[in-house]
């Protein structure tokens, strides 16, 4: 792999050598702190195509609510489908498990989101065409953010509390969407060892309405850690309130895409993102 490197104040501009071809030139913004925890900062970056369209994508960084940074340029290979497609991408950590559980995840993605969409003219994009997806834990997030948007808290002291929270579309590949059962059980993640009285204000499926932006989920039909039933359930609950939604089932898949499978669904969660943010 051959990089190239310039920085310029905080901005670093990324050519990554992709596949055996230059990738299109990518400026990324690394660590962007938006929020504070336990004496730590949470950040993200932002990977900036050289012909960005104005739209906005968050990756929620978490699988099993385990939040890892990672130098920028992977990510840059991870969604060169989206920044060749012209989306600005964020890459978004959250309060990392085993430390931290599921309900403060969510609410620190919250407040990323929260912070993009409150600097979106910074980053050069429009903040109602901002799009969210993830996988596994990520699309239990993505599914978070984009069933409990807000116009923020006017009345905070805090200018990001102020900030809207709200989602265009969302993208989740094989999603846990109800953890009323799962929370305070031994299941061998420990961001579910949370009271369960708090479990409702972090199930997707629970804040389903009939405001909801795009969803499309991807599922494979051999996923024997978060089953397709889950997928098919809320969107029962997606279609039931008239939410323009879909189900993609990969046969044969389990828990993970790779090869054929990932690529169908990297083509997928363009194409939805193209058809709901795209001007």
């Amino acid at each position: 792999m051959i990089r190239m490197f310039h920085l310029s104040a905080v901005l670093l501009a990324a050519l990554v050598f992709v596949d055996g071809a230059w990738a299109e030139k990518v400026s990324v913004i690394p660590d962007v702190v938006y929020g504070h925890k336990a004496g730590m900062a949470l950040t993200f970056d932002v990977l900036r195509p050289e012909k960005p369209n104005g739209a906005g994508v968050l990756f929620m960084v978490s699988g099993g609510w385990r939040s890892r940074w990672s130098p920028p340029e992977s990510a840059i290979e991870q969604h060169t489908d989206l920044l060749d497609a012209g989306f600005t991408v964020f890459s978004v950590r959250h309060g990392s498990s085993p430390r931290f559980k599921v309900p403060e995840a969510y609410a620190d993605v919250k407040r990323a989101l929260r912070y993009i969409s409150l600097h979106a003219p910074d980053y050069g994009i429009d903040r109602s065409r901002l799009g969210v997806y993830g996988r596994s834990a990520g699309g239990h997030l993505s599914l978070m953010l984009g069933n409990t948007g807000d116009d923020g808290d006017s009345s905070s002291d805090d200018p990001v509390e102020r900030g809207a929270s709200k989602i265009a579309a969302v993208v989740a590949y094989y999603p846990p969407v109800d953890l009323r059962e799962n929370s305070g059980l031994d299941h061998g993640y420990p961001a579910l060892q949370f009271d369960n009285a708090l479990a409702t204000n972090v199930s997707p499926i629970v804040f389903v309405s009939a405001d909801d932006p795009p969803t499309l989920l991807i599922h494979g039909d051999q996923d024997e850690t978060v089953p397709l039933s889950d997928s098919e359930d809320i969107l029962a609950v997606f279609k039931k309130e008239g939410v323009d939604s879909k189900l993609i089932v990969i046969q044969g898949a389990g828990h993970g895409f790779k090869g054929e499978d990932a690529a169908r669904a990297s083509a997928a969660r363009v194409q939805w993102f193209l058809k709901h943010l795209a001007q």
